[in-house]
C-alpha cells in the first residue's frame, strides 16, 4: 500500500511539474478596449521600472528607476512563448558617478540602445543574438550646468530620420520665482533661466563626449518633459508636458483650491524649429481652452496679455496627471484606428488636494493624415486598483513606461513595483469600431479620470483645525493628506524622527528649506524642499503640531517663541 501510494504522489509531481511547464500567459488585470488582452512580463523588479524599449530579437529592455553596482538596465527575455520574463539579466552600472532616481529614457536607433541617467545621455551597441551589449557603455550627451538647487533634470530622448538627437533641458523652477515656490512672489522676467533651460536642444546622435553647448537650441518655453517623441508620418517632435504646480498655494488670493487641483493643462504640444510655448509667462487652462498669463506675471486665470504670442498646444490634458511616455504606434497587430496615433503613459497626480488624486491611466490620440484629431481615449485602465485615490500612495501601480515590441504588441512598465504588462491584440482588426470602446468611454466617469465636482469631490468638508488649515494648503500637495508622501520625490511624516525628532531641525527646515538628496524610514528622496519664511511664527508652530500629533507621530508640541527665536538666529547667521 504504502509503494502505491508513492507511485500515486510521484505522478502527481510530474503531472504538476508538467503543468508548470505549459503553464499559459498570465491575466494582467487591466480594462482594455474589447477583444484586446493584457498579460503579466514580470510580477515585479526590485529597482522598479521606468522607460523601456525591444529589439528586434524581443529583448525588453527596461531602464531601472534606482540604479544599483549589479546594473541601470534589466534585460528581459520570454523563452517559453508564455509572455512571462524567463531571463533577467542587469548591466550598465554606472560605477558610482550617479544613483539618481530619476533616471529615464530607453530607446533603441540604428542598431544602439540609448538610455539616461538623470544628467548623462549613453548608449550601448547592440549585437543580435547577444541579450547584454557587449561594448563599452558610450557617453553622448553631458548636462554639466551645477545642479544643487536644479528641478526637472531628467533627460528622456527622441531620434528624427536625419540622424538627430533631441534632449530637453527642464527649468529649474516652477515658475522662474527667486526664492523659488515662495507665495505672492513675482516671477523673473525676462526670466534668466530660459538661457540655457525650459527648452529642447538637438545634437548629433553619433558623436561623443557633447555638452549643452554642442547642440543647437531647437524649441523653448517648455517647462519640464517626460513623455517625447518624433512622429514619422509629419515628420515633428511631440511632447505632453509636465504643466506647472502651486496654483492654491502660492496665490491663495487668485486660485480656489478647485482651480488648484485641475489647472494649468499638461499640454500635448508639436515641437517646430524655433517655438516657444510660452514658461514661465503663460500656461493652458483646458477649461477655457485658452493660454492665459501666470499668476507670478500679474495673470488673474483670465488675462491673456502677451500669451497670445506663444503657441498653443495640439491638446490640452487635466492638470497634474503627469505624462511620463509617449510613443507614436508604427504596429500592425492592432486596429487600424491605432496606427500612427499616440500612445501616453500618465502617471498620476500627487498634489490634487483636498480633492482625489488622478490619472494613472495609458491614454490614446488619434491621428489621421499625421494630425491629431484633437480627441483622447482611455486606452489601459486599472492600474491603480482603487477608486477614488485618496493619496498617491494608495495606487497599488502606477504607469509609466510604453514599448512597441517587433510584432506590435504593447509594453506598460510600473514605477511602484516595477511590473510591466504586454498587450495583445487577436481578432479580426476590420471588426473593431465605437462599440468596443464603448466601455472604455464609460471610464471617463470615474473619480481618477473625470474632472471632480467642486463640491461633492471635495474631500476636506469638515471644519478644520489652525495646523490642519496650514498643512492642506502649504503641505498637502506634496506630503499628500495621510502624510504619506511621494514614492522617490517627497519624503513621509508619517511615523518619522525626523518630525518627531529634533525640534530645531524640523523648525529650521520649514523656515530655511532644504536642498539635495534626503533618507528617510531607509529609503532615498529627492525633491527640493521649498522655505516657508513666509508663514508667522504662530502658523509654523500650529502646522508642526500638527504634524508632530498625527501621521502615527507622537511629539511635543511646538511653541510660537520656538520658532521666533530660531528665526531670529538664523536671520543673525545671513
Amino acid at each position: 500500500m504504502r509503494k502505491e501510494h508513492l507511485r500515486i504522489l510521484s505522478l502527481l509531481v510530474a503531472i504538476t511539474l508538467l503543468t508548470q511547464c505549459k503553464k499559459g500567459p498570465v491575466d494582467g488585470g487591466l480594462f482594455l478596449p474589447q477583444n484586446f488582452k493584457s498579460t503579466v512580463v514580470i510580477d515585479s523588479i526590485k529597482e522598479t521600472v521606468r522607460h523601456m524599449a525591444v529589439s528586434e530579437d524581443g529583448v525588453l529592455y527596461a531602464k531601472l528607476r534606482n540604479a544599483t553596482d549589479e546594473g541601470s538596465i534589466a534585460a528581459l527575455v520570454d523563452e517559453d512563448g508564455n509572455d512571462y520574463a524567463d531571463i533577467v539579466e542587469r548591466f550598465g552600472a554606472y560605477g558610482g558617478k550617479t544613483k539618481w532616481s530619476y533616471a529615464t529614457a530607453m530607446r533603441i536607433h540604428n542598431g544602439y540602445l540609448y538610455h539616461s541617467s538623470d544628467l548623462v545621455v549613453y548608449r550601448y551597441k547592440l549585437k543580435p543574438g547577444t541579450l547584454i551589449p557587449e561594448g563599452e557603455m558610450e557617453v553622448i550627451v553631458t548636462d554639466d550646468h551645477e545642479h544643487g538647487k536644479h528641478e526637472h533634470i531628467g533627460k528622456p530622448i527622441a531620434f528624427d530620420n536625419k540622424g538627430n538627437l533631441y534632449v530637453p533641458f527642464g527649468a529649474p523652477s516652477n515658475a522662474c520665482q527667486d526664492p523659488k515656490r515662495t507665495p505672492l512672489t513675482p516671477g523673473q522676467d525676462p526670466c534668466p533661466q530660459l538661457e540655457d533651460h525650459a527648452g529642447v536642444w538637438r545634437f548629433d546622435a553619433d558623436k561623443l563626449g557633447q555638452t549643452q553647448k554642442d547642440g543647437y537650441k531647437y524649441a523653448s518655453g517648455i517647462r519640464s518633459v517626460v513623455a517625447m517623441d518624433w512622429n514619422p508620418v509629419d515628420d515633428n517632435l511631440y511632447i505632453v508636458v509636465h504643466g506647472r504646480d502651486d496654483l492654491l498655494r502660492l496665490f491663495p488670493n487668485k486660485y480656489s483650491p478647485w482651480q488648484s487641483a485641475i489647472l494649468p493643462s499638461e499640454e500635448m504640444i508639436r515641437v517646430t524649429e524655433g517655438s516657444n510655448f510660452g514658461w514661465p509667462y503663460c500656461y493652458f487652462d483646458q477649461e477655457q481652452n485658452k493660454k492665459v498669463l501666470a499668476p507670478e506675471y500679474g495673470g488673474d486665470g483670465k488675462i491673456i496679455g502677451r500669451c497670445e504670442d506663444f503657441d498653443d498646444p495640439v491638446i490640452g490634458f487635466p492638470g497634474h496627471w503627469a505624462p511620463n511616455d509617449l510613443v507614436f504606434y508604427q504596429g500592425d497587430q492592432f486596429p487600424e484606428r491605432y496606427k500612427q496615433g499616440a500612445f501616453v503613459a500618465f502617471h498620476g497626480s500627487t498634489n490634487r488636494a483636498p480633492y482625489p488624486q488622478s490619472g494613472y491611466f495609458v491614454g490614446f490620440v488619434p491621428f489621421k493624415n499625421g494630425q491629431a484629431t484633437g480627441e483622447w481615449e482611455v486606452f489601459a485602465d486599472g492600474f491603480a486598483v482603487v477608486d477614488p485615490i485618496v493619496s498617491v500612495n494608495d495606487a497599488v501601480y502606477r504607469p509609466m513606461g510604453i514599448a512597441e515590441g517587433p510584432d506590435g504588441s504593447l509594453y506598460i512598465s510600473d514605477s511602484v513595483k516595477g511590473k510591466i504588462w504586454k498587450i495583445t491584440y487577436d481578432e479580426t482588426k476590420e471588426e473593431f469600431g465605437e462599440a468596443e470602446l464603448a466601455q472604455m468611454e464609460e471610464r471617463k466617469l470615474l473619480t481618477h479620470i473625470r474632472t471632480p465636482d467642486i463640491i461633492e469631490d471635495n474631500l476636506m468638508k469638515e471644519e478644520l483645525s489652525k495646523g490642519q488649515s496650514v498643512y492642506y494648503q502649504y503641505c498637502s500637495a506634496c506630503h499628500q493628506i495621510d502624510g504619506g508622501g511621494a514614492r522617490g520625490r517627497f519624503p513621509p511624516l508619517a511615523a518619522t524622527e525626523w518630525v518627531s525628532g529634533d525640534k530645531e531641525r524640523l523648525i529650521n527646515i520649514v523656515l530655511n528649506g532644504m536642498e539635495g538628496p534626503i533618507e528617510v524610514n531607509g529609503k532615498q528622496y529627492s525633491a527640493v524642499m521649498p522655505q516657508h519664511s513666509f508663514l508667522t511664527d504662530e502658523e509654523v508652530a500650529e502646522v508642526l503640531t500638527y504634524i508632530r500629533s498625527n501621521f502615527g507621530n507622537k511629539a511635543s508640541n511646538v511653541e510660537t517663541d520656538e520658532v521666533a527665536k530660531l528665526r531670529a538666529s538664523s536671520a543673525e547667521e545671513n
